[in-house]
């Protein structure tokens, strides 16, 4: 990861706020882990903008990187004490300064001293926690309409999570700082789900769209009429237009997966033909005498 959060964001050093903010906006759109569902490079460059942003758009912050006291992380540079700090200094408060004439080394016992006081006391780093990985699998109509359901870890509390409306198989889901903790006070990690969505017995997914086989009956085929037809959000009636073919499609309108903006997209039934399970005599005798009457080919047009 680079430590300039400027080249992160691909910005000039004397960039305003408005450049640092449309920077952001671009990358973010691009790399977005919703956006790029089990792309773990494109999950590390967007952790790696935000927090460059984090520091940019802060203009304390953004003025103490500058000025060299933290790092990109927000951690406290340690502070560095140079010879030529002290060229202007003599006596005996002189740090490169001793009895024996080696000012150049100074107090070696200092040395250390303030070594590991700058190590194990108030200036310890902050490290930003890691991430945890989690897989979780969900019923199709959860994932379409949304449901909150737990998370049993092995260690440690059960985690709260928010199915959102619309989520897909294979999408990634962020629990902002329920990841492992940070260190010397730093923000702990996320929580990173990983959604398996179980296929439906007769719902499958196009987009955002839903697609349905629906079976009917030959009446219903010829005559047409109200159908009974299942959707995610529950059944709803259909009119069946009459003479209505096997492979027909019809659309309800807003009955499918919920999208952004509060609005659903739509669910596209294919119409079956099925006839009924043991033969009828009477349905026999009638289709014979109405095929002599009226012949027709309807594979006429696939003759090679």
């Amino acid at each position: 990861m680079s430590q300039d959060p400027y080249e992160l964001l691909g910005v000039k050093r004397d960039a305003t706020q408005k450049d640092i903010q449309s920077a952001f906006r671009k990358l973010a759109k691009k790399l977005h882990p919703d956006l790029n569902p089990g792309d773990k490079k494109a999950e590390e460059r967007f952790k790696e903008i935000s927090a460059a942003n984090e520091i940019l758009s802060d203009e304390e912050k953004r003025g103490r990187f500058d000025r060299g006291e933290i790092d990109i992380t927000g951690a406290e540079r340690a502070q560095r004490n140079y010879y030529r700090d002290y060229a202007s200094k003599s006596g005996p408060s002189d740090p490169y300064h001793n009895s024996a004439g080696f000012a150049d080394f100074g107090d070696a016992d200092d040395l250390f001293a303030n070594f590991f006081s700058r190590r194990t006391g108030g200036g310890q780093a902050r490290s930003h926690g890691r991430d945890s990985h989690f897989s979780m699998e969900v019923g199709f109509l959860d994932a379409v309409n949304g449901t909150r359901t737990e998370i049993k870890l092995p260690e440690g509390p059960a985690l709260d999570v928010q199915i959102p409306p619309g989520t897909r198989d294979g999408q990634t889901l962020r629990l902002r700082g329920k990841g492992e903790p940070g260190i010397g006070g730093g923000p702990a990690g996320d929580a990173l789900i990983d959604i398996r969505v179980r296929p439906h017995r007769f719902f499958t997914r196009d987009g955002d769209d839903i697609r349905l086989e629906l079976p009917i009956s030959l009446g219903e085929a010829v005559l047409g009429g109200k159908v009974r037809v299942p959707t995610p959000s529950g059944p709803v009636n259909l009119t069946l237009p009459p003479h209505s073919n096997t492979g027909k499609v019809l659309r309800l309108k807003g009955k499918g997966v919920a999208k952004r903006g509060g609005e659903h997209s739509d669910v596209y039934i294919s119409l079956k033909i099925v006839l009924p399970d043991a033969p009828d005599e009477r349905l026999t005798a009638f289709v014979q005498e109405w095929a002599t009457a009226n012949p027709y080919d309807p594979r006429k047009n696939m003759e090679a």
